[in-house]
């Protein structure tokens, strides 16, 4: 009698519609391996993102960083931060489970800081290679650790960020990774590459940056906040794109 009723139901479009998948979850870390405001602003390209993801803040004061947590999730964010050395001291607990979660395929997203630690020494090892620090290399467009805007190249087309010590990346030859951007002198500032059955997407120059990043650092942000390129970022990484 019930598969009669609901087939009759059905035919008469009485049936409930189906509830619409909810957005994808990002967990975005907030705690001592960030600044104040970095993980808000990460939180809002993803929420702005064509994905339209949903966010959880996960760290000390937030949810806690478990499998479980980690298993609902579609991405983990590492916001940007103070030095590499004391988001090291409060990230290590945690690395081993985050770099198993991204194995197993979830996608990993680092700005600054992040993209720091996604390296190897020390970090969460997610790189075909490691991260060194871009201001100290020869020719750099900001060859010191103070807040600016600088140029660089973002699929080809020339581009301005904010930056702030950002990491440069150093990869193997055979890599596979998709290079997004490069800064003045050819290094390379933002990839996406696959991890496992994961993906790993890491910027060194703030493309979540907005206008209050710049305002507060006495910088101009006209031309500079470009959420899109942080968009890009997400959308390559999360749907493996070219």
């Amino acid at each position: 009698m019930a598969v009669v009723i609901l087939t009759v139901l059905a035919a008469l479009g009485g049936l409930p519609a189906a509830s619409a998948a909810p957005p994808p979850l990002a967990l975005v870390y907030r705690g001592p391996a960030t600044v104040p405001g970095t993980a808000e602003s990460v939180a809002e390209v993803l929420r702005t993102s064509p994905s339209r993801f949903r966010i959880e803040y996960v760290g000390p004061t937030d949810t806690p960083i478990t499998p479980e947590t980690l298993s609902r999730a579609t991405v983990f964010a590492q916001p940007g931060g103070p030095s590499l050395r004391r988001a090291w001291e409060a990230m290590k607990p945690n690395a081993g489970m985050i770099r198993d979660w991204v194995a197993a395929g979830g996608n990993y997203l680092g700005f600054c800081v992040g993209g720091y630690l996604a390296g190897a020494t020390p970090g969460y090892n997610l790189l075909p290679g490691d991260t060194y620090q871009y201001s100290a290399t020869p020719g750099a467009s900001v060859p010191d650790t103070r807040a600016a805007r600088s140029p660089l190249l973002w699929r080809g087309l020339t581009a301005e960020l904010y930056f702030q010590d950002p990491p440069a990346f150093d990869l193997v030859p055979d890599h596979r990774a998709t290079v997004l951007a490069t800064y003045v002198g050819g290094q390379i500032a933002a990839l996406a590459v696959d991890f496992g059955r994961g993906r790993v997407g890491v910027t060194g120059p703030h493309a979540e940056a907005d206008n209050s990043w710049f305002v507060d650092d006495g910088l101009i942000p006209f031309g500079a906040v470009r959420p899109d390129l942080a968009h890009d970022l997400i959308e390559t990484t999360v749907h493996r794109l070219p």
